[in-house]
Order: C-alpha cells, then sequence, then structure tokens
C-alpha cells in the first residue's frame, strides 16, 4: 500500500532558527521541541520515515501558530521564510514529501490573503495551515474571508488545527487550565467550535467550492453526531434573548449536512474505535491517513505504525483502503497519483 501522510509537521532550518532568536517564546518552544529531533532534524526526519514502505508526507509546520510568535509587522516575514523552506524541501525531496501546507501571518489579515494567493497561485503549497482561533478571535470574523476565499478559489483545501493554550481556563473562577485539559480536551472543543462557527457563519453557502478538512477525525462531531444533528435542527429553542430559529431558514440544508462535508484524517493517536466512528460519520471518500508525527511517545514512528496497524485491521475493501491511504489525498491536493 502508498501512503501519503496528509498532516504531520516539520520546522525546515530557516523558520527554526529563525523561531530561535525572538526573545521568551522562541526559548520556550526550543524548550520542548530541541527534545523532539523529528521535528527540525532532517536526517532524523528520513530515519523515522524510512522504517515505512512507499510512504511519503505532507509537510506542515508545528505549534505554535506564527501569529502567536510576532507582531503583524514580522510574522509577514516568518510565513516567507517558513513557507519558502517548506517549498524548498519539497522540490528537492519529492520522493519523501509531495507537498506542503502554507503557514499564514493571520494576524496580518490582509498579508495573509496576500501569501495564500502567492503560494497557491504559483502552485507552489497544496493547501493551507489555519488555527482554530487567530489569537482568541473566530475563523468567521470578515477580516479573515479573503483566506479562505484564496483557498475556495485555487481549489485548495484550509488543514484546520487546533489552538489552544493553558491560558485558556476550564471555570470562569480560574485563570488557567489544569492538568493540561486545555490539550486533552480542549484541542477537540477547540476544532468543532472552528468548524461551527464556517458552518453558522455560512461561509460554506458563500463559498461552495471551500474545502477544510478538520484534523483528529472530526474532533468532537462524529461521536457528538445526534446533538450536531437532531439537537441543531432545533437551533433556537434553547436560547431566549435572540431569534436563532431564523439562522435555520437561510441555511442551504440542515446543519449536520454542512459537518459531513469537512473532511478528516486518521490522527487520533492510535485509537482503533475512534477511527471507526470518525470512517462512520465521515465515509471513505472524506477521510485522509494521517499520522500527526512526530509527537508520539517514540517521538516520530510510532503514530505513523500505530495507524497504519488499525487500518490494515478494519478489513476494508481494497479500494476503500487506497482512498484513505493515498487517494484521498492525491485528489484534494491535486498531486500526481502515485508521485
Amino acid at each position: 500500500m502508498r501512503y501519503v501522510d496528509a498532516f504531520n509537521h516539520f520546522f525546515p532550518e530557516g523558520i527554526w532558527s529563525r523561531i530561535l532568536e525572538i526573545p521568551g517564546t522562541g526559548a520556550d518552544i526550543g524548550k520542548r521541541m530541541r527534545g523532539i529531533p523529528c521535528i527540525y532534524d532532517l536526517d532524523e526526519r528520513f530515519r523515522v520515515m524510512d522504517q515505512f514502505e512507499d510512504y511519503k508526507q505532507v509537510l506542515s509546520l508545528g505549534m505554535p501558530p506564527l501569529e502567536t510568535l510576532a507582531g503583524p509587522e514580522t510574522t509577514p516575514e516568518l510565513a516567507r521564510i517558513a513557507n519558502d523552506g517548506l517549498a524548498e524541501l519539497v522540490d528537492k525531496w519529492p520522493d519523501r514529501f509531495v507537498g506542503y501546507l502554507a503557514s499564514l501571518p493571520m494576524n496580518a489579515p490582509d498579508e495573509a490573503a496576500a501569501e495564500a494567493e502567492r503560494v497557491l497561485g504559483s502552485g507552489s503549497a497544496c493547501g493551507l495551515q489555519v488555527h482554530s482561533n487567530i489569537n482568541g478571535a473566530p475563523l468567521d470574523e470578515p477580516r479573515f474571508f479573503g483566506v479562505f476565499e484564496a483557498a475556495a478559489r485555487h481549489g485548495r483545501p484550509v488543514m484546520l488545527h487546533p489552538a489552544r493554550t493553558a491560558s485558556f481556563p476550564d471555570y470562569s473562577t480560574e485563570d488557567r487550565s489544569e492538568y493540561e485539559i486545555w490539550w486533552t480536551f480542549g484541542w477537540p472543543y477547540e476544532t468543532s467550535v472552528a468548524m461551527a462557527r464556517l458552518v453558522f457563519s455560512q461561509m460554506m453557502d458563500r463559498l461552495p467550492d471551500l474545502k477544510v478538512l478538520a484534523h483528529h477525525l472530526g474532533a468532537m462531531v462524529p461521536y457528538f453526531e445526534g446533538r450536531v444533528g437532531p439537537g441543531w435542527d432545533q437551533l433556537g429553542n434553547r436560547t431566549s434573548d435572540r431569534n436563532l430559529g431564523e439562522l435555520l431558514g437561510k441555511l442551504k440544508k440542515r446543519p449536520i449536512e454542512y459537518f459531513k462535508d469537512f473532511y478528516a484524517d486518521t490522527a487520533v493517536f492510535g485509537s482503533r474505535p475512534a477511527t471507526i466512528c470518525g470512517l462512520n460519520f465521515y465515509g471513505v471518500d472524506k477521510v485522509l491517513f494521517a499520522s500527526d508525527s512526530p509527537f508520539d511517545p517514540e517521538k516520530g514512528p510510532g503514530y505513523i505504525r500505530e495507524t497504519i496497524a488499525i487500518l490494515e485491521s478494519l478489513d476494508l475493501p481494497s479500494g476503500d483502503l487506497e482512498k484513505i491511504c493515498h487517494g484521498n489525498a492525491e485528489k484534494l491536493f491535486g498531486l500526481t497519483p502515485g508521485r
């Protein structure tokens, strides 16, 4: 089987060095990431990849989002350095890296739209990586529309990655999230909220060609199908200070049908039940193989190996397995089949 890993993370040398120079933030990132050589050391990345036969990657930067690293006067430069570095890796090692997802300076929305146009219009990037909130702001704010518009116009996907830190408290009486709840439960919540905002803001009606992939197999949505479906069919019944029911009449279809329009990936940290749940919700035409490497306990190969094993254990028809493992990625990203 051929595998195209649609969502995994790497810092090219140029942006890695630049980030480490940023006072405070750079030191914090370096402290954590230096313990995961596969995310910045190309030789280590190759060593991990060589453990798997006919395996290739679509690259994207790791966390945190660029807009959290610096102000809008600096992030456009960071985005160009990052994207040009990823493009260079794809050009130099096409047998390993079949494409990359561009990062954008989302705290500078006009520059973000321009950078999206630059990398998508030139055919350099095969998609965009956008995070679930922009320094706390929702993605459906009008100032971010140009980014989604560019993706839709060029027929390339927006890959939605969660962004939440310990500064998001779990209770209103506290000032931070405890026990890394912000990550374990907070990231799936973040992704699900961002998906809902794209749906109910009617962005998906305004941009019918927009394709969005929700990282980690659609987050909470598949498991909460009953709430997303029959629950949101009753939108407004639980709200007395606004007439939300009017929105149902403005949407072109049921809310759950929009959620099924999202794409999803298999990056669920080696959980077979979650994989089955997500596949049942989205179907084999909307799910892409992805590992989230190198954030497994082995710092590289673990989630790749476990995800492959789970997919092979599901006894899917060979045609369906081919779609998930490489066909859907080739189609969504506009890749040459077999590259």
